[in-house]
């Protein structure tokens, strides 16, 4: 009883992320297109992570269905949106997080799982009492409050934040999101207020494990291919990694968020710049044709080299064609 009564806070009404929609989602759907019951699309390893995160084992990504944003060119629309999923309670969860872990997970990626916060928060703690010791991993959009944020103090090991948008504008008419570019900016200072240095391990010879902090001094890149070994064998423990996707014909608002991250934050974060949109030409040719093409290689090139140019150099960029469907997987239920 006590922890139907915990599963409720927080949904009832919800305030967990900006646009407060107040909504009693123990009974109706929130603007997110989600009820408080987690409702979860895929469970499996994930090679298409950040090379820190996913390794040569993978990363063990759950994907939530549902999303309180609304970017008219996303790439999971079909789970954004509450259509696919399955609904489980939270002692499959932990479940999952154990099975992840069995098939050499190297953390928990919780992907967009900003909505079911204080049920995911329940579910950490009950695995963590059960002796589970691999990190967990917020996948997120950065919509979300400091004090939804505040609640995982002390259960989140990493962030993997999005920087969407630096202008209001922007976040306004292609996610729908009032408010994003601050409500980004407070995000991510919480969350390098919990976790405010990126702390990595490297197995050596003899596959002793040994904490370390990074210090690159080239920008480093995506795999190419997947099924290749990660050589050097970092992985993250803790910190924080904020990505940027760059939107065709918004470089200068790329560079903008870059100068913003790296002002603010400098070398205690990672930045990773990605160049994977994928548009749906169906979807955006008549309201959004301005976005519907792939970033072109000038662009990319151009936003790589300035942040070089600030002196960035604890960052990933992408390399190859990587605006293909790999970075999709299906989500057909795998592993719920």
């Amino acid at each position: 009883m006590t922890e139907n009564i915990r599963n409720m806070e927080g949904y009832s009404p919800c305030r967990l992320c900006p646009r407060q929609c107040n909504i009693d989602r123990t009974l109706a759907k929130g603007i997110c297109n989600e009820k408080s019951t987690l409702h979860v699309s895929r469970a499996s390893l994930h090679m298409w992570e950040e090379p820190c995160i996913s390794g040569k084992n993978g990363s063990g990504t759950i994907f939530f269905s549902g999303c309180n944003m609304g970017c008219v060119f996303c790439q999971n629309y079909e789970i954004s949106r509450g259509r696919i999923g399955k609904n489980i309670d939270i002692g499959r969860l932990v479940e999952i997080f154990f099975e992840l872990k069995e098939k050499g997970a190297n953390n928990i990626n919780l992907v967009t799982g900003d909505i079911f916060i204080p049920t995911i928060r329940i579910a950490i703690e009950k695995a963590k009492s059960e002796g589970f010791d691999l990190p967990f991993l917020m996948n997120t959009s950065s919509y979300i409050t400091v004090d939804t944020l505040k609640s995982l103090e002390g259960l989140i090991d990493i962030y993997l934040p999005d920087m969407k948008y630096i202008r209001e504008s922007d976040a306004v008419k292609y996610s729908n999101s009032p408010g994003y570019p601050e409500a980004a900016k407070a995000a991510i200072a919480e969350m390098v207020r919990q976790q405010p240095e990126c702390i990595f391990t490297q197995r050596d010879a003899g596959d002793d494990e040994a904490e370390y902090k990074d210090d690159l001094n080239d920008t480093a890149e995506y795999r190419d291919d997947p099924e290749d070994e990660y050589d050097s064998g970092r992985l993250i423990k803790k910190g924080v990694i904020v990505r940027h996707l760059l939107l065709p014909g918004m470089l200068i608002q790329a560079k903008l968020i870059v100068r913003y991250l790296y002002q603010t934050y400098g070398d205690s974060i990672y930045i990773s710049l990605m160049n994977q949109f994928t548009p749906d030409s169906e979807k955006l040719s008549e309201r959004y044709p301005e976005v519907n093409r792939k970033v072109t290689e000038y662009e990319y090139k151009s936003l790589v080299d300035y942040a070089a140019e600030l002196g960035v150099t604890n960052g990933f960029i992408q390399v190859g064609e990587t605006a293909e469907e790999s970075f999709i997987p299906a989500f057909d239920l795998t592993g719920v």
